[in-house]
């Protein structure tokens, strides 16, 4: 396995990568669902039969609870290494960029957990920014994650080592991200209630000057480069 790879080039859509995962009468779990975005993308799927989107945060689950428009959706308050679920329960799996939040002590309980809940032969689709990138750049200034994001690949390298999964596959590929303004990047990054950002007021005018470096009259644009590991439970 592979945490990175030189010239990732290619720009797709993340649903592109997990749509044709999905089989029919699909049970599926969403660990750390956040704003339920891919939540609701995932639920369109005529093949999804039920989706269960755990999230960690509690303002955020509060939110997600008044949504009334996703009927195949349950929202629940739960974490990776803790899965309210019974074994072998669903076909998929999926984590969106949500791996390397959970607490580094707790990461290998957390790939054991996925492998309890799904189904034998089922699959983990789990996909992490990788540490690069001028929107990485960014964020470094006031929250360096390469030691998380290195943890959390080590992690599900190790569930491949020890038997857990066979890997079915990588994928390195680039996710546009666009920000009409800085004020749209402050509510969205810096204001997240499951990280709470604080930033000096000297330290915040550095990162919106070299926010700023990027904006455009269409707002401003990033490439983050994205590694999708695609697992399948060891029969």
């Amino acid at each position: 396995m592979r945490i990175t790879t030189a010239d990732i080039t290619e720009v797709c859509e993340e649903h592109q990568l997990y749509a044709n995962l999905i089989p029919e009468h699909a049970h599926i779990l969403e660990l750390g669902c956040g704003k339920a975005e891919k939540t609701r993308a995932i639920a369109k799927d005529d093949k999804v039969a039920y989706l269960l989107a755990l999230e960690t945060d509690e303002i955020q689950h509060a939110i997600n609870l008044a949504r009334t428009d996703l009927p195949k959706v349950r929202f629940a308050l739960g974490a990776a290494e803790a899965i309210p679920a019974a074994d072998a329960s669903f076909d998929i799996v999926m984590m969106f960029k949500s791996l390397h939040h959970v607490p580094m002590e707790k990461l290998d309980l957390a790939m054991g957990e996925i492998h309890r809940v799904l189904k034998p032969g089922g699959l983990a689709y789990i996909s992490e920014p990788i540490f690069a990138g001028e929107f990485n750049e960014i964020l470094r200034l006031f929250h360096d994650e390469s030691i998380v994001r290195q943890a959390a690949f080590a992690a599900v390298e190790h569930a491949v080592t020890a038997g857990l999964f066979d890997l079915v596959e990588q994928k390195f590929f680039l996710s546009a991200v666009c920000y009409r303004d800085f004020a749209q990047f402050d509510e969205n990054v810096l204001r997240v209630t499951h990280s709470r950002h604080q930033l000096t007021t000297e330290l915040l005018a550095e990162v919106r000057n070299k926010f700023d470096r990027h904006m455009t009259a269409d707002g401003a644009k990033f490439l983050v480069p994205i590694r999708g590991d695609l697992l399948r439970k060891a029969a």
